[in-house]
């Protein structure tokens, strides 16, 4: 399951957008820093409207959509590489985490205290891009140090060390560790170091409810801050979160047309995090269930069925397959295969989004 930790300085709004994506969560949304000490976790369904149009094509009796397990972690300040606030305990919690949701605020409230005294926040999210490059900074020192008594008869030691070189190059000259170029086996052997710069970020502007359409001079500031780094941004309101959960499910799409958007933070939020992690939807689906299944894109379809079961990639033998759109077109899965759009795709066959899939495979 997809792990996104929700990261910020204090009084950004972090847990009051938590609260609102995990609507049942119990995270304090109080205006003082650090109201937020152990992270909190809740797991969301992935909005997915394709899931209720393939049920209605197979009459399944049960939907079931794929999960994001989000994080809301403890607000960091200035000198958390220190220890300063909270800042080791915040360290540990987001070296778990797949990605980060940088939460910068992006609104004037005289009523919502700022740690730094005003609202400027691309030097906010300077002060904590800063302090994870300094504990990764700290990481490697430590590592490499380890590494010395090695190097001499370890090729694998070397290799690392030589990695870590580059990477140690970066971080002093204040960049992050995911801008240096990596293979997937040298990504694989730097993986349990856990770097906190090396994971994908996407920054989250918090608007008023007056800017959620158009955004704002802050906005466009960090938008250029996310553009510079390869990162990832989407606009929300945690404030419009907050408020479209109190509302019955019917007329949340006219609430939000009425503020000029087409949907909620949440889709946008996990599209987002999708397109940054380079994440693929396929389905099956029955009379019993339509399901959705998250993969990498460019796994083949022998290891999109080795995630359901690791005895389907194992013993794979085909996968029946259609298109999303072809099969809604058709109408049945006998009308697709009528019209020859049902395929017989074999173990080189790319799983591609929006396929809906039959694994055959021996036990």
């Amino acid at each position: 399951m997809l792990k996104a930790g929700i990261v910020g300085l204090p009084n950004v709004g972090k847990s009051t957008l938590f609260n609102a994506l995990v609507a049942n969560a119990q995270a304090t949304a109080a205006n003082f820093p650090f109201c937020t000490i152990e992270p909190n976790t809740g797991i969301v369904a992935v909005p997915d409207g394709r899931l209720g149009h393939l049920a209605k094509v197979s009459s399944s009796k049960e939907i079931v959509p794929t999960r994001v397990e989000f994080v809301d972690i403890a607000g960091l300040v200035k000198g958390a590489s220190q220890g300063e606030g909270l800042g080791n305990k915040f360290l540990a919690n987001i070296r778990e985490v797949d990605a980060i949701v940088h939460v910068v605020r992006c609104f004037e409230d005289d009523d919502v205290i700022h740690v730094s005294g005003a609202v400027d926040p691309v030097r906010d999210a300077e002060v904590i891009n800063l302090e994870l490059g300094l504990a990764d900074l700290a990481q490697v020192e430590k590592r490499r140090d380890r590494l010395k008594k090695q190097l001499r008869t370890s090729k694998e030691a070397q290799l690392e060390d030589g990695i870590l070189e580059r990477i140690q190059t970066v971080l002093e000259a204040g960049g992050a560790a995911r801008s240096v170029p990596l293979d997937g086996d040298e990504t694989a052997l730097l993986r349990p170091l856990g770097l906190l710069t090396a994971k994908p970020i996407i920054y989250a502007t918090n608007v008023s409810e007056d800017d959620l359409a158009s955004g704002n001079a802050m906005v466009e500031a960090v938008a250029a801050l996310a553009a510079q780094e390869g990162a990832e941004t989407v606009r929300i309101s945690a404030q419009v979160e907050a408020e479209l959960i109190e509302l019955p499910e019917a007329e949340r799409a006219e609430f939000l047309a009425g503020l000029g958007v087409s949907e909620g933070g949440l889709r946008s939020l996990i599209a987002a995090t999708y397109r940054l992690l380079g994440l693929r939807t396929y389905f099956t689906t029955g009379e019993k269930e339509t399901r959705a299944w998250t993969i990498q894109a460019g796994m083949t379809a022998p290891q999109a069925a080795g995630v359901i079961h690791t005895d389907f990639e194992r013993g794979f033998i085909r996968a029946q397959t259609v298109g999303y759109d072809q099969l809604l077109e058709a109408g049945s899965l006998a009308e697709a295969r009528n019209r020859g759009w049902l395929r017989s795709e074999g173990k080189e066959y790319v799983v591609a989004e929006g396929d809906v899939m039959e694994f055959l495979f021996n036990v």
